[in-house]
C-alpha cells in the first residue's frame, strides 16, 4: 500500500477546495448561499475520499501523516450534502481518536456539524451562522457552562473568545449577513430536507 501517494492525493483534494474558496472570497460570492461550483467540488472530493477510506480505513496520522489526516478531515467537514458519508466518517474518526491516532478537536467539529444539520444542540459550540441581528453567532447549543467545560477538556478557548475570533474573521473576509434572514433560514431548511439531514 503506497500511503505516501494516498497522502499526496488527499492533500491535492483539500488544496483544490481551498483554492476555490479563496476565489469565491475574492469575487464576494462566499456568503451568497451554497455555491454550485463549490457543492460539486465538495461532492467529488467526498467521493474520492470515500474510495480511499474503503481501501485503507480512516486516514489517521499513523497511516498518512498529520497534514493528510488534517486534509481528510477538512474534506469530510465540507461534504455537507453527503449525510451518510459524514456520519460514517464520524464513527471512523471516533475510533481513530480513541486509539490516539487522530485529533479529538477534529471529532468535536465534525460531531457538532452533524448535530447542527440534524437540528440538535451542538456540544462544543464549533458551528456558527448568521443570527437574526446580522451577527455571526454559534448555532444552537445545550448549556454555555457545559460547552465551555467540554471545550476546555480538548484544549479549546472559551466560546466567548471564539465568538470574537469568528466575528473578526468574517469582517476580514468581507462577508456580509443575508439580506433576508427568514428567506435564508427557509432555504437552509429545504436544503437539509432535500439532502436527507432531516425529514
Amino acid at each position: 500500500m503506497n500511503y505516501q501517494r494516498i497522502a499526496e492525493k488527499i492533500i491535492e483534494l483539500k488544496n483544490a477546495d481551498f483554492e476555490l474558496r479563496e476565489k469565491l472570497i475574492q469575487n464576494g460570492q462566499l456568503s451568497a448561499g451554497y455555491n454550485v461550483e463549490m457543492e460539486k467540488l465538495h461532492n467529488e472530493n467526498a467521493k474520492q475520499l470515500e474510495a480511499i477510506i474503503n481501501q485503507i480505513g480512516y486516514p489517521s496520522i499513523d497511516k498518512v501523516g498529520e497534514e493528510a489526516s488534517q486534509s481528510a478531515w477538512i474534506i469530510i467537514q465540507h461534504a455537507i450534502a453527503q449525510p451518510d458519508f459524514m456520519r460514517k466518517c464520524a464513527k471512523e474518526l471516533e475510533k481513530a481518536v480513541n486509539e490516539n491516532k487522530a485529533d479529538p478537536i477534529n471529532l468535536a467539529y465534525l460531531s457538532d456539524r452533524i448535530t447542527v444539520f440534524e437540528d440538535k444542540p451542538q456540544l462544543y459550540g464549533t458551528q456558527f451562522d448568521w443570527d437574526v441581528n446580522g451577527e455571526m453567532s454559534p448555532n444552537f447549543f445545550d448549556d454555555l457552562t457545559k460547552v465551555n467545560e467540554r471545550r476546555k477538556q480538548i484544549g479549546f478557548n472559551t466560546l466567548e473568545e471564539q465568538i470574537e475570533i469568528m466575528r473578526r474573521r468574517i469582517k476580514d473576509e468581507n462577508q456580509l449577513p443575508p439580506l433576508d434572514f427568514e428567506k435564508r433560514k427557509q432555504e437552509i431548511e429545504e436544503w437539509r430536507k432535500k439532502t436527507g439531514w432531516i425529514k
